[in-house]
Formats: C-alpha cells, structure tokens, sequence
C-alpha cells in the first residue's frame, strides 16, 4: 500500500468554471485521491491521496498543458520547537529630580516610589 501523498501540479487554464469543472472531473476520476484543491489565481492544482502520479499527469496532460511543481509526503515531519530563554525587562525608574528641575511649578503626584525585583 502506498503512503499518502501530495502533489501540486501547475496547469495552463483560464479563469472560468468550465476549465475548473474538466480539470476537477478529470482528477477525480482517478482511484485513491482524498482531496483536492484547485487554486484559479496561481494556476496550481493540489491532489492528496494514494494514488499514482503518472496516472494523474497523463490524464491531465491529454487536455492541458501540466508541469509538475512537487511530489513528496502528505504530512510534513513537525519540527520541535526551540525554547527561547526570557529575556529580563529592564527596570524602569522615573527620574525626579529632572523633571522637577524641566519643571518647578509642578510637583510630584506620588511621593513614595518602590521598585520590585524578581529573584
């Protein structure tokens, strides 16, 4: 038994539903296939499934013209994740005496100031 498989194929059609209607007819009549995509913009055909990418090709290739962009596994392999170390923050203390200075009319809306720090 095959491994599930994905393959995008790049195929030359207009924007209009009866390209899409042949292309999605011709590629569902080929066994094994679980899901497809069909992007207009981009002109790219995505088939999941176990089945037989020459058979695929050779299908699509008697209506239009077809490239083959990849073939590989359905499933990407995930990637574990690096854990960054936090960073500290660095402590931010208002300075008083200079604004004081920038300003003598004003005075300070709180008097007692606290600085925490995490051990």
């Amino acid at each position: 038994m095959q491994e599930m498989q994905k393959m995008v194929l790049s195929l030359d059609l207009h924007d209009d539903k009866q390209c899409k209607k042949r292309v999605m007819k011709i590629a569902t009549s080929v066994s094994g296939i679980n899901s497809i995509s069909l992007d207009l913009k981009e002109r790219k055909l995505t088939i999941i499934g176990n089945m037989d990418p020459m058979e695929v090709v050779a299908k699509l290739r008697k209506t239009y013209r077809t490239d083959v962009v990849t073939i590989g596994p359905a499933k990407e392999p995930e990637k574990p994740k690096e854990e960054k170390p936090k960073e500290k923050e660095p402590q931010v203390t208002p300075n008083v005496n200079g604004y004081m200075s920038y300003n003598p009319y004003s005075y300070p809306i709180t008097k007692y100031y606290y600085c925490y720090e995490e051990y």
